[in-house]
């Protein structure tokens, strides 16, 4: 399999700041979240399977689905989160195997904001962490997503921690600064990653 650097960071941490500087630079990018979204986009069996078990109100008068709607509903009620997990789950892990075979990068970046939580960071090779502080996440999804405080603090207690993360991080950006700082750090990191990308292809090889 290729060499997979596995890439996450908590809400407003700047994963596709990041992500599409590594993409700029020739690398494959598989984004489990725009995974996530494809396999309900209208016209699927996932979308029309959400709503027949939450109702017609989490979609919107476009057929799309109401995702603000679903995400108030499951952060409420946790065994309807496990139902939707058990939907979604096995058809974006499908998705994601049939990217990782059409990648021809010499690595590939896996950006998984929940790998902490599912333990998918085993499946990598290297681990890379887009680290900022709790202040900083705040106030970039307040920001970006219009929401409250309150709300953003929820999204944030139901994600990893802070030394959650850093703990099964190989490398690590820091991202409290503007987005222009982060390009050395990237084409620090894509040096290393094409070296130990190519060292395990030569180890496969002997």
């Amino acid at each position: 399999m290729t060499y997979t650097v596995a890439l996450t960071g908590g809400i407003g941490s700047g994963k596709s700041t990041v992500a599409d500087a590594f993409f700029r630079l020739g690398i494959y990018v598989i984004d489990a979240d725009i995974l996530a979204r494809q396999v309900v986009e209208p016209g699927t069996p996932a979308l029309a399977a959400i709503a027949e078990y939450f109702g017609p109100q989490m979609l919107t008068s476009e057929g799309a689905l109401n995702r603000r709607a679903l995400r108030e509903r499951v952060f409420a009620h946790p065994e309807d989160k496990s139902w939707l997990n058990a939907l979604l789950h096995p058809l974006i892990q499908q998705e994601t195997q049939r990217q990782f075979a059409q990648a021809t990068s010499p690595y590939v970046l896996w950006v998984v904001p929940l790998l902490v939580e599912n333990k998918l960071y085993q499946r990598a090779d290297r681990v890379l962490v887009v680290d900022v502080s709790r202040d900083t996440q705040l106030h970039r999804t307040m920001q970006r997503d219009q929401v409250s405080r309150e709300h953003a603090e929820n999204i944030l207690a139901a994600q990893a921690t802070r030394e959650e993360r850093l703990a099964v991080a190989d490398d690590v950006i820091n991202n409290n600064g503007t987005p222009d700082a982060i390009a050395s750090d990237v084409a620090r990191l894509h040096a290393l990653y094409l070296k130990l990308a190519s060292q395990a292809v030569s180890q496969e090889k002997s």
